[in-house]
């Protein structure tokens, strides 16, 4: 049977489409996550817990960093003063299933973005699905960014701090394993998110729910947001939460770019309809 057109479909319609595109988008999660689930050994001893280690390449920088410009050397130790332990029965298994659900979204997360876009694309016109090429690529690439930025700078950071902080000589810290991963999953997850910033700008300037004048009028207020967000997700000094907050400042000012471009573009295509009308 042929496929309907968009204009022809009902509501129904829609929502049997949408099934299958989320049907398809679980089922790569799933592979990809099967294939984590495997590969236990390097997931675990090499990712999950390299963050814990002091030889973990975000120390190692710091800490000459720190040494260079004679600064407080708190990144340069040779063992994090904490354990990680498994308190409950099941604790393992659950962390193991959980990790591998999170590893297989973040790697499928190029198909999830292409199948949302499958479901979307129809509804937009041929000019904008033109200009509109390179969303899988650009999402897919700020995403991993976001990734790679929540890995090794957000998650060392705050395992650096934590670990290490203490109200007193007495309490030893002890971390249940569901609590570090936690930690790890929700830096990596949100920073990956927060990078699609440019994305969500754009689809909002298209609708008309923003511009570069919004953008530009409330950039102070971004600015105390983002100081607000990097004190939250960091450790509270001031050199975590800058290098925390200049990423997402930068993302605010491209953002503002790219808003003035859909603006530019919009209103050059409608210039030139304006031309093509006869009277």
């Amino acid at each position: 049977m042929a496929k309907k057109n968009i204009n022809e479909m009902s509501f129904l319609d829609h929502l049997e489409e949408l099934r299958w595109h989320l049907i398809r988008a679980v089922s790569a999660i799933m592979i990809a996550a099967t294939l984590a689930f495997l590969a236990k050994s390097f997931i675990f001893d090499v990712l999950i817990f390299g963050p814990s280690n002091a030889s973990f390449f975000t120390y190692e920088i710091l800490c000459n960093i720190s040494q260079y410009i004679g600064m407080n050397e708190s990144f340069c130790f040779e063992e994090l003063p904490f354990k990680i332990q498994s308190r409950t029965m099941a604790g393992q298994f659950s962390a193991h299933i959980w990790t591998a659900i999170t590893l297989g979204f973040v790697a499928a997360f190029p198909y999830v973005i292409y199948e949302l876009w499958k479901f979307i694309s129809p509804g937009l016109h041929q000019n904008e699905r033109k200009h509109s090429r390179g969303f899988i690529i650009v999402s897919s690439l700020l995403f991993f960014l976001g990734v790679l930025f929540g890995y090794y700078i957000i998650c060392p950071l705050s395992i650096n701090f934590l670990g290490t902080y203490q109200v007193s000589e007495r309490v030893h810290n002890d971390f249940d394993l569901n609590s570090y991963i936690g930690l790890i999953r929700a830096s990596v997850l949100a920073s990956g998110l927060v990078f699609e910033l440019p994305i969500v700008i754009y689809f909002l300037t298209k609708v008309g729910l923003v511009t570069p004048e919004l953008l530009k009028k409330y950039r102070k207020f971004a600015l105390v947001g983002v100081l607000i967000l990097s004190a939250i997700i960091t450790p509270p000094d001031i050199a975590s939460q800058v290098i925390v907050a200049i990423p997402i400042l930068i993302l605010y000012q491209i953002s503002i770019y790219i808003s003035k471009i859909v603006i530019r573009n919009q209103k050059r295509r409608e210039r030139k309809e304006r031309g093509t009308v006869k009277y």
